[in-house]
């Protein structure tokens, strides 16, 4: 599916993805009335773009019947091709729509009241609102899936065929050049709305597009779905018909408002620098006379060159937002009549400075790599220069402004920063890595069933909300076994894996015994030695 240009349409593409998302959450009536928001939305898109179409083709047929535009009438059938197979196509996706609704409902073979619920006699909500079964079945167990995905195929495939075979036909009585159609044919292939993806090929267990797209999916999202895809077929009929008209002048789009533009080197400058900048006339035609053009900026009139640009200049004297108040004013030399657009460009003044900051924590941790980034505002990246001092560190550099620090010793540093007549500093702390959690499987403690108990092979330490790369390993423990009236019986074990005592000792446990892990001792990256960590006891079921 390609990236619509209609800010509209990228909304609702975008509601449509966050929403899919958060079926993997527990979803809520108003996520699946959201979906039905998004459906009935693109439904009014899909519509507004008919009225369009329509109003595009009946300008082109009455262009057309001037004799001076006779060239141009192979347009008509190609366009006629186009939109009936579109039409077919969107046909078809009803009839989905009716099987889905209906086997979500009363399974009568229609869609009506009896497939909704009804309030004071009006239809409320869909029965089969939250229904995946329908869905699966219907999609994929019975393979409608994979006929809506060669319809998609063929439907693609006809549209292509229909503007390719006017214009290989045809083109050069259009008076394109042979390169020209072989550009327009490979754009327009390249850029068709309507088709399949293979995205579902990254998806771990699922075995085909309609799997990935169907399975277990509520009917209230998969009905937003079928209408995405027939409006990437509306899309794709718009692409093609408007595309087409435009060979024969059938579309003009007239520019009647004038704005002033601004292009600015900088957006940010240093007190004391020249902030310059470009401004111009929005849709500015060469055969406009400068004289006729005014452009404003902050109440002083300048006339542009002969390009139709103003070159401003002003010296950056007060820090903060600086708003420049733009206003063009354009004369039409055949009517004498003045347009005027108004427009506000700001920036920002600012002093030369040093942000040093620490991309995960305000600390450096033994151990692990630490990144760092460095900024200085008003100067060039080529002066500047970083160093590090105490906490036994080293800094290593990874990108234009990025470090890595390492640090072996718990005590401040500092990281320094140079650049010309500019010097700052920024202390940070040196901890070491947290204490780890020891963990028998992914319990700390508790009771544990007999089975579950023998199948654990050791210790693990975990280290639970820490933002680095870092793991840390059992270096060893006690594990001491009291059974019921019986004396305890312990084995020292000298790593986060049992050896063969202890292991004898767990698979003797039975239902009644208490399990104690006591001094048990993980290191971690920058230890010098082991730590002692926490204790365990489990009581087996």
């Amino acid at each position: 599916m390609s990236i619509p240009k209609e800010p509209r349409q990228l909304m609702i593409n975008l509601m449509y993805l966050v929403l899919t998302a958060l079926l993997a959450l527990n979803v809520s009536a108003e996520v699946m009335n959201a979906f039905l928001s998004i459906d009935k939305s693109l439904a009014t898109t899909n519509a507004n773009t008919n009225k369009s179409l329509d109003a595009t083709v009946d300008g082109l047929n009455n262009l057309l019947k001037e004799d001076a535009k006779k060239k141009y009438r192979p347009l008509q059938p190609a366009i006629e091709a186009i939109r009936e197979e579109v039409k077919g196509f969107a046909s078809y996706m009803d009839g989905v729509r009716v099987k889905l609704i209906d086997g979500s409902g009363d399974k009568n073979g229609v869609v009506d009241d009896g497939d909704y619920l009804m309030k004071e006699g009006k239809r409320y909500k869909l029965k089969g609102l939250k229904n995946k079964d329908v869905t699966t079945h219907l999609m994929v167990n019975e393979k409608l899936g994979d006929e809506i995905e060669g319809k998609i195929r063929t439907t693609r495939e006809n549209i292509l065929k229909a503007y390719n075979d006017v214009l290989t036909e045809h083109g050069k009585t259009f008076g394109l050049k042979p390169e020209e159609i072989k550009t327009k044919l490979a754009n327009f292939d390249a850029n068709l709305t309507l088709g399949v993806t293979d995205d579902w090929k990254e998806s771990k267990g699922k075995t085909s597009w309609s799997d990935y797209k169907f399975r277990q999916m509520p009917v209230a999202a998969v009905l937003p779905t079928l209408t995405q895809i027939v409006t990437d077929a509306k899309n794709a009929e718009s692409a093609g018909v408007n595309q087409l008209a435009e060979l024969s002048g059938g579309r003009v789009v007239e520019f009647n408002q004038f704005f002033p533009v601004i292009n600015a080197k900088k957006g940010y400058v240093i007190k004391g620098e020249k902030f310059e900048a470009e401004v111009s006339v929005g849709t500015y035609s060469d055969q406009i006379n400068p004289s006729d053009v005014t452009i404003t900026i902050n109440g002083q009139s300048k006339r542009p060159n002969k390009d139709g640009k103003v070159v401003f200049t002003e010296t950056a004297n007060t820090l903060g937002k600086r708003t420049l108040k733009l206003t063009a004013a354009v004369k039409n030399p055949l009517t004498g009549e003045t347009s005027r657009g108004d427009s506000e460009f700001s920036y920002e003044v600012g002093e030369r400075s040093v942000a040093v900051s620490a991309d995960k924590m305000n600390v450096f941790y033994i151990g692990v790599e630490n990144p760092i980034s460095v900024s200085a505002a008003g100067t060039n990246s080529n002066d500047l220069k970083v160093s590090m001092s105490g906490g036994g560190g080293k800094l290593k550099k990874k990108g234009s402004n990025t470090w890595v620090a390492t640090v072996t010793r718990p005590e401040p540093c500092k990281i320094n920063v140079s650049a010309g007549k500019l010097k700052a500093s920024k202390e940070f702390r040196v901890k070491r890595i947290p204490d780890p959690v020891a963990r028998l499987g992914k319990k700390e403690d508790g009771g544990m069933g007999n089975g579950e108990f023998k199948a654990q092979q050791g210790l693990i330490a975990w280290l639970d909300n820490f933002d680095f790369d870092a793991k840390c390993r059992i270096q060893g423990f006690t594990v001491v076994r009291v059974p019921k009236r019986e004396d305890p019986i312990e084995s020292i074990n000298p790593s986060g894996t049992y050896n063969s005592k202890s292991k004898r000792i767990v698979n003797a446990a039975k239902p009644g015994d208490t399990y104690f892990f006591r001094d048990v001792k993980a290191r971690c990256p920058g230890d010098s030695a082991g730590r002692k960590i926490n204790s365990l006891v489990f009581n087996i079921r």
